[in-house]
């Protein structure tokens, strides 16, 4: 069972006269170790218990890999793609604000993750920053000054086709030649594409 799931309300105007209620999700899983760390989502078929899952299997993960955190995660049941910019930063400070006595760099920390990307992490990280009164930059990863250092965007995408090309070598098989499905052309499936593409595969559809 994770150590603290919390759900909060988040409003968001539509215009001038239309509002509507999103609901947020944030699941830390297991604080014993150090801060929790995961992604935040946003999709309108997030739920608790989506959330609560994905925490957990962060905290297995930072435990084989000998890292000291606990697992997280959270989400935003909302379609960023029918919002405009604005609304998505209003919506995001909001959900922050929400957020403020639960997170922190050395309780939990955010990450970007479905639907999510770098400049949701620098509204994040200026709303908290806000609160503090000083700059608090540990409080989100993967904001634009840390992409510019490489690879952080193509982190994930590049993981699956590794993870590909391991089991293609446990089942005796090629990565040349082979051909691929994938599911998706987003940051992951485009950058997974792209690496298998380079192993030799043949990307057949998505």
């Amino acid at each position: 069972m994770p150590k603290r799931a919390l759900i909060v309300s988040v409003p968001h105007t539509h215009g001038r006269w239309s509002t509507e209620m999103f609901t947020g999700y944030r699941v830390q899983h297991h604080l014993s170790v150090g801060p929790t760390k995961r992604g935040l989502r946003y999709h309108p078929d997030v739920t608790l218990g989506e959330v609560a899952a994905l925490a957990m299997w962060m905290s297995w993960k930072c435990s084989l890999c000998g890292l000291p955190y606990g697992g997280a995660k959270g989400g935003v049941t909302c379609d960023p793609r029918k919002m405009t910019r604005g609304e998505l930063e209003r919506m995001t400070r909001r959900f922050t604000q929400e957020m403020i006595p639960f997170i922190g760099p050395h309780v939990d920390v955010m990450a970007p993750d479905l639907g999510t990307n770098e400049q949701t992490m620098a509204w994040m990280m200026d709303t908290y920053s806000m609160h503090e009164g000083n700059p608090v930059p540990q409080i989100v990863t993967a904001t634009r000054r840390a992409w510019r250092f490489g690879g952080r965007k193509e982190a994930t995408g590049r993981g699956v086709a590794y993870l590909v090309n391991r089991t293609l070598d446990n089942l005796n098989m090629k990565s040349e030649g082979t051909r691929v499905v994938v599911q998706g052309f987003g940051n992951v499936g485009s950058i997974t594409a792209q690496q298998l593409h380079r192993f030799g595969a043949k990307i057949i559809g998505q």
